[in-house]
């Protein structure tokens, strides 16, 4: 008898950890077929650091996985993914190494979709002319370049656009609502961005505008650190505004928001809204924006053999990589019981913000809490130690080829809800 066939679409953190997790738990059980249209995983959350050190962020943040893969016996296919039919298990896909491929297909017994999101820069007036970011290598070069060749000591503005949360009847009851997809980075490019300026003389905390299209930044952050965090930022001096309902245009000059306010800025860094894949939009197991509709196990309700993890699944609000590692899990678990590797009860996702960030100088601050899904739990931390968790996140990610150990998050969690340094 063949073994069962898993497809997984996406390489990026969800996805390479997922493939990864799988191959680990269910071995020969299975093959398994990656498909991604890089064979490259940028390592994104370090874009920032490297843009204010004046480093180019594609040469040691272009992380090649391929021998990981290969070792493991999973195939990889450099791809663009065109469209997936449920009915008959296919998907369609280009190859796109040089252009002038057909499109392919290939068919799974099981599909695990982990293809992230679509930044919708293209969305917002006057971005290309004007716009900067830390997204991808293309803006943080764009950006570097401007701060250390150009930039004159003006307002830098930092800001997110509306996100648009998918909705659907058959997604788990009581999920929260966001307004912005992840607003982690903006404050910690405030924060990183703050040093810098002191650092090179070209300003400080005053110089920057943070905002937000939501009704506090960082709402998933939980009412408890958000008391202790936003008094701090505005008693260091940092301007601030919420309730800007999104970007309207973006100017030489200037942002103009939504809500009729604007801010003047020489620069303006723009986190867009998170969409969905196109393609996806008008698949049948897919909320009403296109992402991929899942239970608390990941799996989709309607189509049995369909897993979703990462920004691409409905569920993962807020759009960060610790929820999408932890759905890692709940998703491995799941299909390992499927194929009958493991027994007993497997624990449904649980949610929680787990976020380290750079502050500069050598120091970064640490979010666990699980105040906006309704529990308990809130730390917030700043010192040596988060920074020295976060750059050890890359080593462990780079060294392991993304198979992060289970234990990883429980020792981070330890570390970092008890600072010491």
């Amino acid at each position: 008898m063949s073994k069962p066939h898993i497809v997984i679409l996406g390489c990026n953190f969800a996805g390479l950890t997922t493939a990864r997790y799988i191959h680990d738990a269910v071995k020969d059980k299975a093959e398994i077929t990656i498909i991604d249209r890089k064979s490259l995983l940028t390592f994104v959350p370090n874009i920032p650091m490297q843009v204010l050190e004046n480093k180019n962020p594609g040469i040691d943040l272009n992380y090649q996985f391929m021998s990981f893969l290969e070792d493991d016996g999973s195939t990889f296919i450099q791809a663009e993914v065109k469209d997936i039919d449920p009915e008959i298990d296919t998907v369609f896909y280009k190859p796109n190494e040089r252009p002038g491929h057909p499109v392919r297909e290939i068919q799974y017994d099981y599909l695990i979709v982990a293809l992230g999101n679509r930044l919708a820069y293209d969305a917002i007036d006057g971005f290309s002319e004007h716009g900067h970011s830390v997204t991808d290598i293309y803006l943080g070069n764009r950006l570097r370049n401007y701060l250390h060749k150009e930039y004159k000591g003006g307002p830098i503005g930092i800001t997110s656009d509306l996100f648009h949360q998918g909705k659907s009847d058959k997604l788990p009851e009581g999920l929260p609502v966001a307004e912005t997809a992840c607003e982690g980075p903006p404050v910690e490019l405030a924060f990183s961005m703050a040093h810098w300026l002191k650092e090179n003389k070209k300003g400080e905390e005053s110089t920057i505008y943070l905002s937000t299209p939501a009704e506090v930044i960082a709402e998933d952050a939980g009412e408890t650190i958000l008391d202790e965090l936003l008094p701090m930022m505005d008693k260091q001096g940092y301007n601030y505004q919420a309730n800007t309902r999104g970007i309207k245009k973006i100017h030489k000059d200037g942002i103009e928001f939504n809500d009729g306010s604007s801010q003047e800025t020489e620069v303006a860094i723009i986190f867009p809204d998170w969409q969905a894949h196109d393609f996806l939009k008008e698949l049948p197991f897919t909320d009403d924006q296109g992402f991929v509709i899942t239970d608390l196990y990941m799996r989709n309700p309607d189509y049995q053999n369909i897993f979703a993890v990462g920004d691409a699944a409905s569920i993962t609000v807020p759009k960060i990589g610790s929820i999408g590692h932890m759905e890692a899990e709940v998703l491995t678990n799941t299909l390992s019981k499927e194929l009958g590797v493991v027994e007993g009860e497997i624990e449904p996702m649980e949610f929680e913000l787990l976020c380290m960030g750079d502050m500069g100088g050598i120091k970064g601050f640490y979010m666990r809490t699980d105040e906006w899904w309704g529990g308990k739990e809130s730390h917030l931390e700043m010192g040596v130690t988060p920074y020295a968790l976060k750059m050890g996140f890359k080593k462990m990610y780079y060294t392991l080829g993304g198979k992060v150990p289970h234990w990883g998050v429980g020792l981070s969690k330890v570390i970092g809800d008890h600072t010491f340094l």
